[in-house]
């Protein structure tokens, strides 16, 4: 019977931390902040900011030495490019780069004065580029548009030569290989469509752990203030109970917000998301969970409200590395990997991604749905150890110098009434 009434008694503990914390982050407007208002905010600037999705009309300049009809016909093809546009005519490569240095075109085409004659003997021409390596963004798409021009003119004048020699019915006029791109998860090719659905999934994580990390620092404020005690924390409650309750009501406000990133916000900017929705919310709850307990791991080093802006900020960026998004986990070596595989957002955006974009399955992303569950365990354990240490931390800092630790009410770590501290 003891056993039963013990569990009664901690599953009212678990609710009372469970509601009380609910009441806690609808009052702390800084709480309302990270937890609501930068999830729903947040997607729409990024994508907002990433539309047009893909570049067009890049101005280049034209340095032509041939000035025959061949060159003149590269340049119209080269502005018929959705993503070039012809801004000069320059008369030599030094006015180009000089035009280049000061913004006014992003590449160089410079055409050689024996272009036309080596097209007429059947010889390779060679056309130099000159390009603006300042964003990857725009070489990205004047490469991939002078790609296809190159495909284009080998395909005219190898159906022109063979033409000429009378071979055309031979079914000679045109390439031995065609080459064909398809952007599997990114049909439109588009830079939102690509770095969003991995955004929006750290978006979840740091403003979680930001607003988890925000709590426990006012919490410890208010411990220092009133000798070890958070008189707005719930009375008998177990480290255990304290920090399983807490999480539950950040996974329960977090899981509506959830919903409007990954359903909500592709719909409605036309991004990836071909993927069964339910499998999505049911693949992001270990992420939650885990995001809970990782934040209120590194609560160890909210000493009070503002240090925590410092270490997510520090944070954000590294995680963003880590997860993929800017460099492929594969070409990491295995220290950066193996600190990636400790970060929940890194396993989450790779699953979300399968599941959204390439219209994956949960079994087909079983790998970081574990590795998530996993984590979760990990941080559960490690925030048990930093909860229980920041209690004991606050009972010992609560103690007058010279005065017996006796006189300084307190009660053991698993039952202390007041000592409990908030996330």
């Amino acid at each position: 019977m003891n056993v039963f009434k013990n569990i009664g008694q901690w599953m009212r503990s678990l609710s009372e931390v469970f509601a009380h914390e609910f009441r806690i982050v609808t009052h702390d407007a800084g709480a309302l902040l990270f937890f609501v208002a930068l999830p729903l905010l947040y997607p729409i600037v990024y994508t907002l900011i990433y539309n047009p999705e893909v570049v067009r009309q890049l101005p280049i300049s034209i340095v032509d030495n041939s000035r025959t009809a061949e060159s003149r016909e590269l340049v119209r093809s080269a502005s018929a490019a959705p993503a070039v546009t012809i801004y000069s005519y320059d008369a030599n490569l030094s006015d180009a780069k000089a035009r280049m240095a000061s913004g006014e075109v992003y590449a160089i085409m410079e055409i050689p004065s024996d272009y036309s004659r080596k097209l007429a003997t059947g010889e390779q021409a060679t056309v130099p580029m000159y390009f603006d390596m300042s964003l990857l963004l725009r070489y990205r798409a004047l490469l991939g548009a002078m790609t296809d021009l190159q495909m284009k003119l080998a395909h005219d004048i190898t159906a022109m030569r063979v033409e000429t020699i009378g071979a055309s019915s031979m079914g000679m006029a045109s390439l031995p290989v065609e080459s064909e791109s398809n952007f599997l998860g990114d049909t439109s090719d588009g830079f939102a469509s690509f770095v969003i659905p991995g955004i929006v999934i750290l978006i979840l994580q740091q403003s979680m752990v930001l607003g988890v990390m925000l709590l426990e620092g006012t919490s410890r404020e208010r411990r220092r203030r009133n000798r070890g005690i958070d008189p707005k924390m719930v009375k008998g409650a177990s480290t255990t109970a304290l920090i399983i309750g807490k999480a539950l009501c950040y996974t329960v406000i977090y899981m509506p917000m959830a919903m409007y990133v990954m359903v909500l916000v592709p719909h409605l900017f036309n991004l990836p998301h071909i993927g069964n929705p339910v499998e999505a919310l049911l693949f992001i709850f270990p992420l939650l969970l885990a995001s809970t307990f990782f934040g209120q791991t590194l609560t160890y080093f909210a000493k009070e409200r503002e240090s925590t802006f410092m270490i997510v900020v520090f944070t954000s960026v590294v995680f963003l590395f880590l997860s993929g998004l800017t460099w492929p986990r594969y070409a990491m070596n295995d220290f950066w990997r193996f600190c990636g595989d400790l970060i929940p957002g890194v396993w989450g955006l790779e699953g979300f991604i399968r599941i959204n974009s390439n219209g994956a399955t949960l079994a087909e992303s079983v790998k970081p749905f574990l590795a998530m569950w996993i984590l979760t365990g990990v941080y559960f354990l490690s925030a048990w150890w930093v909860m229980a240490y920041i209690r004991r931390e606050s009972r010992t800092d609560s103690v007058p110098a010279g005065t017996p630790t006796a006189s300084v009410p307190s009660a053991p770590a698993e039952q202390s009434p007041e000592s409990s501290g908030r996330s």
